[in-house]
C-alpha cells in the first residue's frame, strides 16, 4: 500500500497529540518495511529524523491554519492528494479529514471531551470540533480511537458503527523507567526548582484536568497530616486556566504549589522518578498516557475513575471520583502514609505499564490501514 500520514501535529505540537503521533509513527517505521509511507506536513518540514527507505517526507508551503480554513470552514474541494501525492490510504491524525480524491480515509479521534465535558473546552475550538468531527467520522472509511472508552463514545454520541472503529492505544516508551543516575536527578530538580518531597501531576493547564480540585484536596491533606510534601503541577498554560492560579492563592498555598510549565520530553522520566506520588484527577481522558509513564518510572498513582482511565491503569492505581475532594485527599494520604501500599502499587504499576508498547500500537495501526483499504 501507499500510505500518507498527515504528520503536521507531530511537528507542531510538543505534547499530547504531537507526542502520540511521533511515537506511533516511529514505531510504525521500525515495524513495517513493506508498505510505502509519505509523511505530509503543512507549512513546515520535519527535521532531524532518519527514516527508513520506505518512508518519505513531503510538505506544502501553505500554512496548516490556511489549509484548515480552506478545507473545514470554506469547503474548498482541494483534495489532499494534490498536495501530498497519490496514495491508497490517507490518515489524518488529529480529528479532521480533508477532501480526498480516491484514497481511503482514516481519521484519529483522540477523545470526545468537547461533547462529554463541553464546559471544559475553549468555546471557539468546541464549536469548530462540533462541526468537523461528526463529518470526518461519517466520511472516513476507518475511525481510530485511542481507547475502547473513546470507541464507545464514538458509537454513543456520533453513531459511528462499531465495525468501522479500530482502537489504537498509546504506548510507553522504553526510556520511561526509574532513573538511577543521581546527577541527572539533581540537574532536573534544579532546572525546574523542584522541592525535595512532592506530589506530581502533569497536563496542560485547562479545566478538563481538574487541577483546582487537586489543589483544594492537597490543601486539605496539609491541614490533616504533617506530611512534608509539596505539590507540583507540570504543564504549559492552555485555556481557561486562571482558576488554577486563583485557587492556589485562595488556599494560601503560594509557597507550596509549584507550576514549572512545560517539561522537556527528555526530563520527564527524571520528573516521574523524583515524585513520591502521581495524581491525575482528570474529568475525562481519551487515553491517559501520563499515569502509565509515571507507573513505568515507579511512582504510585491515583487517578479518576472515569472515561478511559480505569482501562489504562487496571488494578495498579487507586481510583477516585474526580468530583470527590474528600476521596482524593484520602487516597493521597493512604499512599503517602503507607509504605506497603506504595510498594505494592509500584510493582503493579510497572507491570501494567509494560502491557502498553508502541510496537503493539503500530501493529494495530497497520491492521486498521489494511481494513480501510479493503473497505474503501
Amino acid at each position: 500500500m501507499r500510505i500518507t500520514i498527515d504528520y503536521t501535529p507531530a511537528v507542531r505540537q510538543g505534547a499530547g497529540i504531537g507526542r502520540y503521533t511521533r511515537s506511533l509513527v516511529a514505531a510504525l517505521a521500525e515495524y513495517d518495511r513493506q508498505n510505502e509511507y509519505t509523511l505530509f506536513c503543512a507549512g513546515v518540514r520535519p527535521a532531524g529524523a532518519a527514516w527508513p527507505g520506505n518512508f518519505g517526507v513531503r510538505h506544502s508551503r501553505i500554512p496548516a491554519r490556511w489549509l484548515s480554513a480552506a478545507w473545514h470552514r470554506l469547503g474548498v474541494p482541494l483534495a489532499a492528494e494534490r498536495l501530498a501525492g497519490k496514495c491508497d490510504v490517507f490518515h489524518s491524525a488529529d480529528f479532521t479529514l480533508p477532501p480526498l480524491d480516491a484514497a481511503a480515509g482514516v481519521v484519529t479521534v483522540h477523545d470526545l471531551s468537547f461533547l462529554r465535558v463541553p464546559q471544559c473546552a475553549d468555546p471557539k475550538l468546541r464549536a469548530f470540533l462540533e462541526g468537523v468531527v461528526p463529518c470526518a467520522v461519517r466520511r472516513a472509511d476507518r475511525v481510530l480511537a485511542d481507547s475502547q472508552s473513546t470507541a464507545d463514545d464514538l458509537a454513543d454520541l456520533l453513531g459511528a458503527p462499531a465495525e468501522k472503529i479500530s482502537v489504537v492505544p498509546g504506548g510507553v516508551e522504553p526510556r520511561f523507567r526509574r532513573v538511577r543516575d543521581a546527577e541527572q536527578l539533581r540537574r532536573v530538580q534544579a532546572r525546574y526548582r523542584l522541592p525535595e518531597w512532592f506530589i506530581l501531576s502533569v497536563g496542560t493547564l485547562e479545566p478538563r484536568k481538574n487541577f483546582p480540585q487537586l489543589i483544594s484536596a492537597y490543601a486539605q491533606l496539609r491541614r490533616q497530616t504533617g506530611l512534608p510534601h509539596e505539590l507540583v503541577i507540570a504543564g504549559k498554560p492552555g485555556w481557561l486556566y486562571q482558576e488554577i492560579y486563583d485557587r492556589v492563592k485562595d488556599e494560601g498555598l503560594t509557597e507550596h504549589v509549584h507550576l514549572p510549565g512545560f517539561i522537556a520530553d527528555e526530563d520527564l522520566p527524571a520528573l516521574y522518578t523524583l515524585a513520591d506520588l502521581f495524581v491525575f484527577p482528570s474529568l475525562y481522558e481519551g487515553f491517559g498516557l501520563p499515569p502509565l509513564e509515571a507507573m513505568a518510572c515507579g511512582a504510585p498513582v491515583v487517578v479518576s475513575d472515569n472515561s478511559s482511565l480505569p482501562e489504562a491503569v487496571g488494578n495498579a492505581a487507586l481510583l477516585v471520583k474526580a468530583e470527590d475532594q474528600e476521596a482524593l485527599t484520602d487516597a493521597m494520604a493512604r499512599i503517602l502514609g503507607n509504605a506497603n501500599l506504595r510498594a505494592r502499587l509500584t510493582d503493579l504499576g510497572r507491570a501494567q505499564a509494560a502491557r502498553f508498547t508502541w510496537r503493539n500500537s503500530a501493529e494495530k495501526l497497520l491492521e486498521a490501514y489494511q481494513r480501510a483499504a479493503e473497505d474503501a
